[in-house]
């Protein structure tokens, strides 16, 4: 027989020690039931910040507005930005003729814009330092002018053939030579090749070689440079000098130093302004010429082809006509000869010129 007394206090302290266990499962099941009830209390409560690429305190943010040269605002414009480091993002103006760039790092920026049919425009550099916020000064694009007949998708060697082609195509009268006047005031440049084979043209065209043959003729009539001679002898030395210096001032002024100082030959129809202005433009267009870049210049192309030719001249002509004389004569008469072509030009040849080019252009 076993003791109970030594059996009931071990028992007494396991249902002691049981009890509390099951008290404290209850309560913690209690607090679990209980946690969404009160998440649930509150709703609203404020959930952690997401932190965005646009927080980051060393970007930049560049605005404007694109405006049309009525003031109104331009929508739909493309707005191009380029960094120095190689970045580079596009954006169109919206509604209200706004564009934004943000989240730019810090760099030295270029923006260009453009919208069809208006012309582009190009900003000064802009440079962005951390977080700075730029507003660029209101941008203006106006409508786009016809700037050529010409298809701008050609080559510049297809550009500058069909500017020869609408050259050789224009005679007075269908008949005499305007090769080198231009009615399209913005005509884009012939390329070297086109000017030495337009000279060519305009050397032997037989309305050209038939005038060479009608000056030769009225000096032998004059008896100009006796030294020639008269006779058939006599024609044909004139017949030759004088060829030699149309093939010579043509070739050297129109060609050859065109080529090397980048001048376009042709003679610019201005067709605008008072009688008096056009007549002084007409006139200093034998010493002032368009260069191939579009900017006026001294005309070093006429000017030294005209005296170039005056002084190869010395190698043909009689020996009691040669010398610094002649040369300065036919330097100068032939500039002032290019002059007197020049107001014929201006006031009188386009009205009987044929195939002036349709939508002609002349001074904006």
């Amino acid at each position: 027989m076993f003791n109970v007394v030594q059996w009931s206090k071990p028992l007494s302290a396991a249902i002691f020690v049981l009890v509390c266990f099951q008290l404290s499962s209850a309560s913690s099941a209690h607090q679990t039931s209980t946690l969404p009830a009160q998440q649930k209390a509150f709703p609203d409560a404020p959930q952690p910040r997401q932190i965005t690429d646009a927080d980051n305190p060393q970007h930049a943010t560049l605005t404007g507005t694109v405006f049309d040269t009525n003031h109104d605002v331009l929508q739909g414009a493309t707005i191009t930005l380029a960094g120095s480091s190689g970045l580079s993002r596009t954006v169109q103006s919206g509604n209200d003729g706004q564009f934004e760039f943000s989240s730019l790092p810090p760099d030295v920026y270029k923006l260009t814009a453009s919208a069809p049919g208006m012309t582009s425009f190009t900003a000064s550099e802009v440079s962005l330092g951390a977080g700075e916020t730029r507003i660029v000064p209101p941008i203006t694009l106006s409508v786009s002018g016809v700037i050529t007949s010409v298809n701008v998708t050609s080559s510049p060697e297809q550009v500058s053939e069909q500017q020869m082609h609408i050259a050789l195509q224009q005679r007075v009268g269908g008949v005499i030579p305007n090769f080198y006047s231009t009615y399209d005031w913005n005509a884009p440049p012939m390329l070297p090749k086109q000017k030495v084979q337009l000279s060519i043209r305009s050397i032997f065209d037989p309305v050209a070689m038939l005038s060479v043959a009608g000056l030769a003729g009225a000096e032998q009539y004059k008896n100009i440079f006796p030294a020639y001679g008269s006779g058939i002898g006599g024609y044909g030395k004139r017949y030759g000098a004088a060829f030699a210096n149309h093939a010579s001032g043509i070739f050297l002024g129109r060609a050859v130093y065109p080529a090397i100082f980048h001048q376009d030959p042709r003679y610019f129809y201005r067709g605008k302004g008072s009688i008096r202005s056009r007549a002084f433009y007409a006139i200093a267009a034998a010493v002032v010429a368009r260069g191939d870049t579009g900017h006026w210049q001294p005309n070093y192309s006429r000017v030294l082809g005209n005296f170039s030719a005056a002084a190869i001249s010395n190698l043909y002509y009689p020996a009691a006509d040669r010398g610094a004389s002649l040369v300065l004569f036919n330097g100068l008469a032939s500039t002032g000869a290019d002059a007197a072509a020049n107001l014929i030009r201006e006031f009188l040849l386009k009205r009987i010129t044929s195939h002036v080019p349709a939508g002609e252009n002349s001074e904006p």
